[in-house]
Formats: C-alpha cells, structure tokens, sequence
C-alpha cells in the first residue's frame, strides 16, 4: 500500500506511538496516508481508538512478526 509519510515507531512504548503518529498526521493534508509501524502490542487498540476519536479513517492494519504496520487515511 502507497503510504505518503511513514512513521517509525518501532521500540516506542505508550504513549509514544500516538504522540509520532498525530505529528505525523499533523504535517499531512486531507485524503492522504500515514503508515506507522510499532512493537507495542497495545498500539493496536491505541492507534485504532485514536483514529476513529480524531475521525481519521483506518485503512489497514498488518502484523508481520514483532512489528504491526498501520495505514491510517487522514480525515
């Protein structure tokens, strides 16, 4: 999937995967896609909980060993 800004958040713990991320939505326009990848486990329900709250649209999200990979749309 083509992400327009991809946020490393690997080894972070929380709160930290959502701080990175809404920075990084913040520097997107409307329509686009962050990608966010993170180690911690909780992140999963956090980035989820935190895009539906912000309006975002969460678009994918993969586990491909220790590292959960999300495409999250920007509302």
């Amino acid at each position: 999937m083509k992400a327009d800004l991809l946020v490393d958040a690997k080894g972070l713990a929380c709160p930290l995967p959502i701080v990175r991320t809404k920075k990084g939505m913040d520097t997107l326009q409307s329509g686009q896609v962050l990608e966010i990848h993170v180690t911690d486990k909780g992140a999963k329900n956090d980035l989820s909980a935190w895009a539906k709250s912000a309006g975002h649209e969460m678009i994918d999200m993969v586990e491909e060993g220790d590292v959960l990979k999300f495409w999250i749309r920007k509302a």
